[in-house]
């Protein structure tokens, strides 16, 4: 008799077992995607460093020891507190058109990007193609005529808080560079060239 108690028990634990769990209501908290397959792509890969206010633990505005506190790496280059434009580049990046960390006034005002190892913040990077672009960022970026080179454009977003990215494209529509930053020092055409 006491064998058919825990027989039962045992019939139940195994019935629960083959109980499929219904699926939620929809109605129930879940909530359907409004972003494009693309830019749920990006999210997902976005193992970056780059961001709208800096690159890493580093921030726009910091001076340069705060800087290289944050970065914790050997950099090339060093910055006049009191100059104008100076660059300092990751020591692993042989040119300065790979990368680059731009200083004014001794503060830390802007990236510059041209590999396509390195994410911009959204997802974006050297290589693709302005579709892809127009894709990850949507009706928010600006698009304009590059002021240096013809046949190549210039796509801009702004994150509302006085940080924009900027892609440059090739003549084929390609990304060829793109770089972070604060204004006025964004717009410079060629780093530390206004």
């Amino acid at each position: 008799m006491k064998s058919l108690p825990i027989a039962i028990i045992c019939l139940l634990a195994l019935a629960g077992c083959s109980v499929e769990t219904p699926p939620p209501d929809a109605t129930q908290g879940t909530h359907k995607s409004t972003m494009t397959a693309a830019q749920v792509q990006a999210l997902q890969a976005q193992e970056t460093l780059g961001s709208f206010t800096g690159y890493g633990a580093t921030r726009f505005g910091m001076d340069e020891d705060a800087f290289r506190t944050a970065w914790r790496a050997d950099l090339t280059g060093s910055t006049d507190p009191a100059g104008d434009c100076s660059l300092l580049q990751p020591t692993w990046y042989k040119q300065l058109t790979d990368f680059d960390f731009m200083f004014e006034h001794g503060h830390f005002v802007r990236y510059d990007v041209g590999t396509p190892k390195e994410v911009a913040p959204g997802g974006g990077r050297v290589g693709m193609s302005v579709a892809q672009i127009r894709a990850l960022y949507g009706p928010g970026l600006q698009v304009s005529p590059s002021s240096h080179m013809q046949n190549e454009q210039l796509f801009r977003i702004a994150d509302g808080k006085g940080h924009v990215l900027i892609f440059e494209t090739d003549t084929a529509g390609k990304v060829s560079q793109w770089r972070v930053g604060v204004l006025p020092q964004i717009d410079y055409k060629d780093g530390c060239i206004i």
